[in-house]
């Protein structure tokens, strides 16, 4: 029997109400999968659970929480067949995009997934996800990070939170969903990353100073010039289309090229959920290219954040690190 291991972070799914709203409760949720029948229902894993205290309302998720995760399956890797973690819905695309780089050389299911309604509630969706994830985690199919969510498993350095209110959560604009669960659970193969040959390598993240400035009609680039120091080291530019940016009578432009001489390495994503960055082909981002900024080409933010926190936590100089952000490490560029 495959054998999985549960790390309770926290979130909604396994929240109950209080005089303040839902707060995590990790004595009710304990109870509640252990009461779960269909959880040892014939064709399930066997699993244990571990919960990572204090349990955290995902906003609250931070490098060092990533670190912690990381490292639980890290120090239990050998042991289980495949990884669960529950996590609330806010922060979860930053964590799996953060652990896809993390886990270097992965060679087993590690499924993020969680609930818009509290596992206490009637209608929560909560025991969907769970179990399904849990019978994915279980797959010799999978070898990567990904969510799970409302039928969906999606790359976990593709996805982005779609919906703070609807049952599907999370969308994954620009690589199909890797297996749909429907009456089955059906895996897209030919999008699957093959097996590593190498053994499990947890790469733990540094607090590497990172900023995203996102682009907008009548923006104050000036305002931005006193964050340029050389203790920044990347920032995120979320940008019009495929790269663009207002004139401005190139305010940005000097505040990139301040932060380019001073080793910071600039990062252009697309606001536009779908499609790519290309940097040049518009006279409005050309000269971004030209002062040194790195395209992200169809990364999402999140994965553009992860990608430079793990590569600066690897110790590489900023020419490096400009190089491999725009090559594909984990399935985060088409």
């Amino acid at each position: 029997m495959k054998k999985i291991l549960i790390i309770n972070t926290g979130g909604t799914i396994g929240m109950t109400k209080t005089d303040r709203g839902y707060a995590p409760d990790a004595e009710y949720f304990r109870r509640a999968m252990y009461h779960m029948d269909s959880l040892r229902a014939p064709g399930m894993p066997a699993w244990d659970m571990t919960d990572m205290l204090p349990l955290l309302d995902s906003s609250n998720m931070a490098v060092s929480d990533w670190n912690s995760i990381g490292q639980l399956i890290a120090e239990n890797y050998d042991a289980y067949d495949g990884f669960v973690i529950l996590h609330g819905t806010d922060t979860m695309a930053y964590t799996a995009s953060a652990l896809s780089f993390m886990l270097e050389d992965l060679g087993k299911p590690v499924i993020l997934t969680g609930s818009q309604i509290p596992l206490c509630e009637v209608r929560s969706d909560g025991r969907e996800n769970l179990i399904t994830s849990m019978l994915i985690a279980a797959s010799e199919e999978l070898c990567e990070v990904c969510i799970f969510f409302g039928g969906k498993l999606i790359r976990g350095c593709r996805a982005m939170k779609y919906s703070s209110d609807g049952l599907t959560a999370f969308v994954s604009p620009n690589l199909q969903p890797l297996a749909e669960a429907g009456i089955s659970i059906v895996f897209n193969r030919a999008m699957l990353r093959k097996r590593p040959e190498g053994k499990m390598h947890f790469q733990p993240l540094d607090r590497i100073p990172i900023g995203v400035i996102k682009v907008f009609p009548g923006i104050q680039f000036q305002l931005f010039e006193a964050i340029m120091t050389e203790s920044l080291k990347g920032i995120v530019i979320e940008t019009f289309g495929a790269g663009n940016i207002p004139a401005t009578d190139g305010a940005l432009l000097h505040i990139i090229e301040k932060g380019y001489k001073n080793g910071s390495v600039m990062v252009v994503c697309s606001q536009c959920p779908q499609g790519t960055v290309l940097l040049g082909t518009y006279e409005a981002s050309s000269a971004l290219k030209a002062v040194g900024a790195v395209s992200g080409k169809d990364m999402t933010t999140e994965a553009a954040i992860a990608k430079l926190y793990y590569l600066f936590s690897k110790g590489y100089d900023s020419k490096k690190i400009k190089v491999l952000m725009e090559q594909d490490l984990r399935g985060e560029l088409s």
